[in-house]
């Protein structure tokens, strides 16, 4: 599988200072055939415009409904590129991962029907087996990576989260269950946020990128047949990468 770069740039929504790049990329869902052609694409992109301050963000929705979540987790877990600051969000579907080995109430139910079945099996475990020999059977490893997983990340005027922000309400106040859930009233608004911040988040689908007020949506569905997208960040301009 090969990526493709949608250059030149148009204008971004904040400027970033000289010598910066931000890559942001949107859910994954067990594609890591597209994730793996998006690491070569940003490498190539680095390559060919090298810059003193490169930043990679991956937005959570790592796991669930594609084929491969364990490679998708095991690619980010490994993943080193020199020079690169790498970030790993945590999206809802690592949440719900997390709270069914944890074995709250329900959280079981919930996960499989979110497409955990897939994950479990690409970890070589039966979704019909007890849930609670779940978190014995996937390696400490993964484990340990998805419980690290931080839920948002603040670059310059720009903040990254799976899910969104609740407008109306300030950064410091955000709850966890709606930075890592939240559609409206987010999706919809078209106001600022505290203390002026650019979001950029994946959480839901669309069939292209979204750039609305001071909001950028890169899930474009690389799990239902559309692209794995990344937005490229770079002084007043921004465009993307599409695997």
């Amino acid at each position: 599988m090969t990526a493709r770069i949608a250059l030149p740039m148009e204008a971004a929504p904040a400027p970033l200072p000289p010598g910066q790049r931000i890559y942001a990329v949107g859910d994954v869902h067990g594609c890591a055939d597209r994730l793996h052609a998006m690491h070569e694409a940003i490498r190539d992109d680095l390559a060919r415009r090298p810059v003193p301050a490169p930043l990679l963000v991956h937005l959570g929705d790592y796991v669930d409904r594609g084929p491969d979540s364990a490679g998708v987790i095991a690619l980010l877990r490994d993943l080193a590129i020199p020079g690169v600051i790498i970030i790993n969000l945590m999206g809802n579907h690592e949440a719900m991962l997390l709270e069914t080995l944890a074995g709250e109430p329900g959280a079981a139910a919930q996960w499989l029907d979110n497409g955990g079945d897939k994950a479990l099996r690409s970890w070589g475990i039966s979704p019909g087996s007890a849930p609670d020999g779940w978190a014995a059977a996937l390696p400490a490893s993964d484990r340990d990576f998805i419980a690290g997983l931080a839920i948002t990340y603040r670059a310059g005027p720009y903040l990254f989260v799976h899910a969104g922000l609740r407008p109306g309400v300030s950064l410091a106040r955000q709850t966890r269950e709606d930075m890592l859930w939240i559609r409206e009233p987010f999706l919809s608004w078209t106001g600022g946020f505290d203390e002026d911040v650019v979001v950029v988040h994946g959480h839901t689908p669309g069939r292209a990128p979204v750039l609305r007020g001071r909001r950028i949506g890169i899930d474009t569905g690389a799990v239902l047949g559309g692209p794995l997208s990344c937005a490229v960040l770079e002084a007043n301009r921004l465009g993307f990468i599409f695997a």
